[in-house]
């Protein structure tokens, strides 16, 4: 059985980047707190520097599913104009690897007084990989698969918006610009096996209860042609700028429980758990992600 799921998961890697079209970026479920892997205008939007760690380990039970580690940092410049940052991501998914790193640039100005705009882009190298050692099929000799590793490195770019006030924020993300062909093995057809662009919003609102609880909704929606339209809606409650708990649902995939601390907005750390809603429910326990984040002026 692990060796018909690291073949699948196989299929899966290149069939997302051919007629298929499926989603080729890694999920997230704390989007809101670590929006930043997300979109690089968020990129030096608040005052202070922050750095973020992540590890997602997807669809728990079921053998070579998705795993997801990304570190992030980024804050803003002296110029208060000026975000910059970095993040560095690996997405293991069977015998395949995808790794990541990219460097933003973020330009923020005031459209008035209380809203604020930056546009933001990243740019690095992508590397993929996938090691035929861990593949074993059932005829052997077949000319696509070959009992070694094979890797390829490429240029990516992403461009981002994000537009806030005190009390709202949204945002607007397009990944993968080059939309790079990705040619592994000679057998691949090169044209129909490539990077797509994504379309991605988000955006949320901060409405104050009291002087203690403060509820924060949210949504994000992705898009990548010609797959339907995916969507997130998420909430959580907030309990003196320390304490929250939150859930979410994501459609035809999971719903989402969330609870975080944050020790005098300087260390953070959240945990989500996906309960998992799609045909994949009868085979796994749920998704495990935990975000771990520190703050420090310039």
């Amino acid at each position: 059985m692990k060796q018909f799921l690291a073949y699948i998961s196989f299929c899966l890697f290149f069939l997302g980047g051919m007629n298929l079209h499926a989603q080729q970026l890694p999920q997230i479920s704390m989007f809101q707190d670590n929006y930043y892997v997300l979109n690089p205008a968020y990129g030096g939007s608040q005052q202070e520097f922050q750095v973020y760690g992540m590890n997602r380990t997807q669809w728990t039970g079921i053998t070579d599913a998705p795993r997801t580690f990304a570190l992030s940092l980024q804050g803003q410049l002296k110029n208060p104009h000026i975000g910059v940052g970095g993040h560095l991501f690996t997405d293991n998914v069977g015998p395949t690897r995808r790794t990541g790193l990219q460097l933003s640039y973020t330009w923020h100005f005031f459209i008035n007084e209380d809203i604020k705009l930056g546009l933001g882009l990243s740019g690095g190298m992508l590397q993929f990989a996938i090691d035929g050692t861990k593949i074993s099929l059932k005829e052997e000799g077949d000319p696509a698969l070959y009992s070694e590793l094979r890797s390829q490195t490429v240029f990516d770019a992403t461009f981002g918006a994000y537009m806030r006030s005190d009390e709202w924020w949204v945002g607007v993300t397009l990944p993968q610009l080059l939309q790079n062909q990705i040619r592994l093995y000679d057998t691949v057809e090169q044209a129909t096996n490539r990077l797509e662009d994504h379309y991605m919003v988000a955006g949320g609102y901060k409405y104050e209860l009291n002087s203690d609880f403060t509820i924060e909704p949210a949504i994000l929606i992705k898009y990548v042609k010609p797959t339907p339209l995916k969507w997130e809606l998420s909430a959580r409650c907030t309990y003196l700028d320390m304490l929250w708990l939150g859930a979410s649902f994501r459609s035809n995939d999971a719903a989402v429980i969330m609870a975080g601390y944050e020790y005098r907005k300087a260390i953070s750390i959240g945990y989500a758990y996906d309960l998992t809603t799609s045909t994949l429910r009868d085979h796994t326990t749920g998704t495990h992600e935990i975000l771990v984040g520190f703050r420090f002026n310039q």
